[in-house]
């Protein structure tokens, strides 16, 4: 009896959780030196990344079953499910197959708080575990543009801000003008202080053309929890310049003696309000008027012909646009023929050169026959001339006085060979 008080007091006693624990960390310490990484009841698992509010499933095997079960537990040390039993009453959490070899569960509508590393066990001798990260993203909000509320004006500068919420890890921000894509200062990341998440934000400096305007400006999100492509917002750029002036006629041939007029044409932002008319090197004619954006001619003459000027003003400053009026003539002598040459200058010249060749041609012709004439009429008139000469000398060398041989040039002459001579 005292042997066994002395063995008693030699041994002390322990609660019997203590004991518990104690064996089960035996049990670990041994299974370092009886497991390797070959061992067919050694758990699998694999870490998964799930956006906010997705589905995500967890999925624990071994190679061989000794009938033991397996258990899921989060990030807390909470058991979800023990084999085919739900522990933990949240509806968030579902089984997906339980087998002897196998156990997967599902999480649906991910939160942040969903985020860390859940555990399976398998209740052997040794308890053997596996442990898979879950990473949850925090999806970025839409961006937000500030900047754009007033209007820059041609040549100026634009401060444009872009930001962005919630995202983890921290969001990337891209700027746009259309499909170009621009260079922002580099992005600002701040923590916020409800959730383990960010705000990004970038500040985009632009110098601004008339081309600019209502050019679409672009800010968009990069990050991996967003699927299709990346997230952006647009906006409409407004720059303020002057005017482009064109002026346009009421017809492409304006002609004599019809009703006409010009309309002046401004683009700018904003549209043209005032307009003024003038005439290059001189005055607006008398009969023509001016109206707002239109130049009214009541009946066109030659004396309008020249350059027309309109000034289009828009509070920003004054463009100028220029026309010249050149007024077609109107030709009484053939109707037809001046409307069809109204019509279509190129045939008018192309007519009137074909004019000038005929009467060329006619003139030339007329000028050869009276040269003709000319020569043939010579030659006659100077073999008349030479027949009269010989004529009155007949019969002047047989008279032996004065007066026979005028007798005998007359004709009086009798018995005497006639002489006659040719001149050609």
């Amino acid at each position: 009896m005292k042997e066994c008080m002395r063995a008693n007091m030699a041994f002390p006693s322990f609660p019997l959780s203590t004991l518990i624990a104690l064996t089960l960390l035996v049990a670990s310490v041994q299974s370092n030196f009886l497991y390797d990484d070959e061992d067919p009841l050694q758990p699998v698992t694999s870490d998964e990344t799930v956006a906010v509010g997705g589905t995500v499933t967890l999925t624990c095997r071994v190679a061989e079953s000794d009938n033991s079960s397996l258990q899921w537990s989060n990030t807390a040390q909470q058991t979800l499910y023990f084999g085919e039993k739900r522990a933990l009453r949240d509806n968030r959490i579902q089984l997906h197959k339980s087998t002897p070899t196998e156990l997967s569960i599902t999480i649906s509508d991910v939160q942040l708080s969903d985020d860390g590393e859940y555990t399976c066990s398998i209740f052997t001798m040794p308890v053997r575990t596996a442990r898979a990260t879950v990473t949850v993203l925090g999806v970025p909000g839409k961006p937000v543009i500030s900047g754009f509320e007033d209007a820059v004006q041609e040549g100026g500068f634009v401060t444009l801000t872009c930001s962005s919420t919630g995202s983890k890890p921290p969001a990337q921000l891209h700027w746009y003008r259309g499909a170009e894509k621009l260079e922002g200062r580099p992005d600002v990341v701040e923590s916020n202080p409800d959730e383990p998440t960010y705000t990004v934000t970038s500040v985009l400096t632009l110098s601004v053309t008339r081309d600019d305007n209502n050019a679409m400006i672009a800010c968009a999100v990069d990050h991996p929890s967003i699927s299709n492509g990346d997230k952006r917002t647009e906006q409409p750029l407004s720059v303020l310049f002057t005017p482009s002036v064109t002026i346009k006629p009421e017809s492409d041939l304006p002609r004599e003696g019809e009703k006409f007029h010009l309309q002046c044409v401004g683009y700018g932002n904003p549209e043209p309000t005032s307009f003024t008319w003038q005439k290059k090197d001189g005055e607006l004619p008398p009969q023509v008027k001016a109206d707002g954006a239109f130049l009214l001619f009541e009946a066109l003459n030659k004396s309008d012909n020249g350059v027309y000027l309109c000034q289009a003003n828009n509070g920003i400053g004054p463009g100028e646009g220029s026309y010249t009026l050149l007024v077609q003539a109107i030709y009484p002598s053939s109707h037809e023929e001046a409307s069809d040459n109204a019509a279509d200058p190129t045939a008018m010249s192309v007519s009137l050169g074909v004019d000038h060749a005929v009467v060329g041609g006619v003139v030339a012709v007329i000028v050869f026959i009276i040269l003709c004439l000319l020569i043939v009429l010579g030659r006659y008139l100077i073999r008349h001339k030479g027949t009269y000469l010989t004529h009155e000398a007949k019969g002047s060398d047989d008279a032996p006085d004065a007066d026979t041989a005028i007798i005998n040039a007359e004709g009086g002459h009798s018995g005497a060979e006639d002489k006659k001579e040719y001149y050609i």
